[in-house]
């Protein structure tokens, strides 16, 4: 089975520390995890006490209930709620991570269930998945035993990339963090 730890590790170099960039549309941001998307993370209070003591920002990463704080929350808000500890296969379980981080858990379902429905040969390999965002057992069924697993994993590094440029083709100004999002689509 796909480890969480390992998926984690690769998406954690891509989120950062410390954040506070107006441009970014998730405002306040600690290793990824948004204060405007996130407002009920229960690290946002040692954040907010940190803030006022010396060596601020860096002393973020010394706080050892910060950080098991922040490993909890990817590991329930993007781990077992995308069902990886259920995928077989670790690059799926990676690019599935980290496509649920950056979009959000339903964006990444809706995409691998796509990814499998063209990646079926007309029906050949499975039934069309119903495209519902929910990774349940016929989803899992679908991903674990087939026999093309790369081409699912590039099908989904494709939708990545295009809601990428989606983004920045409706809003320009988000354009200065494409290069840095491109780093991701070859996880």
């Amino acid at each position: 089975m796909a480890n969480f730890l390992t998926a984690y590790k690769i998406t954690r170099a891509h989120e950062g520390g410390y954040v506070n960039d107006p441009a970014d549309r998730g405002g306040e941001t600690y290793k990824g995890i948004a204060r405007k998307r996130n407002p009920q993370w229960k690290g946002w209070k040692i954040v907010d006490e940190l803030k006022a003591g010396r060596n601020f920002p860096a002393s973020l990463d010394s706080h050892t209930l910060l950080q098991q704080l922040v490993l909890d929350f990817y590991e329930n808000e993007y781990w077992l709620s995308l069902s990886l500890d259920k995928v077989e296969n670790q690059a799926i379980g990676n690019e599935m991570f980290d496509t649920g981080v950056n979009f959000g858990i339903g964006f990444a379902a809706i995409s691998l269930q796509r990814s499998l429905n063209v990646c079926n040969q007309g029906g050949k390999i499975h039934a069309d998945l119903k495209v519902d965002g929910n990774i349940g057992p016929v989803t899992l069924r679908c991903l674990n035993d087939h026999p093309r697993i790369y081409n699912v994993l590039k099908t989904l590094n494709v939708l990545q990339g295009a809601r990428y440029v989606d983004i920045c083709e409706a809003n320009p100004s988000q354009e200065r963090f494409f290069h840095g999002w491109m780093e991701r689509v070859t996880l």
